[in-house]
């Protein structure tokens, strides 16, 4: 597994345990839009942000979610890698 898909599986298992999804559930994968497919609500999206900066020791700024997509597992598991290696 690369260090992306490392991430990528950390972050899907902590949304499905954490906000109940189905694992019959065919739609969600890490690709799917969180936000607007209703996986995750404005509170969700708290607790999402506060796991993934405690996970993976980065911090996430305002400014980071509006000039990086973070809208899918992947978007957010490409912003944990490129920030860790510091390239965002």
């Amino acid at each position: 597994m690369t260090e992306i898909s490392v991430i990528a599986s950390t972050i899907e298992n902590f949304i499905r345990e954490r906000f109940k999804v189905d694992p019959a559930d065919s739609e969600f994968d890490s690709d799917v839009h969180l936000f607007d497919y209703g996986y995750v609500d404005s509170f969700g999206a708290v607790e999402l942000t506060e796991f993934v900066e405690s996970s993976f020791a980065i911090t996430i700024s305002n400014s980071d979610l509006v000039l990086h997509p973070m809208n899918t597992v992947n978007q957010i598991a490409d912003f944990v890698a490129k920030r860790q290696n510091g390239a965002c």
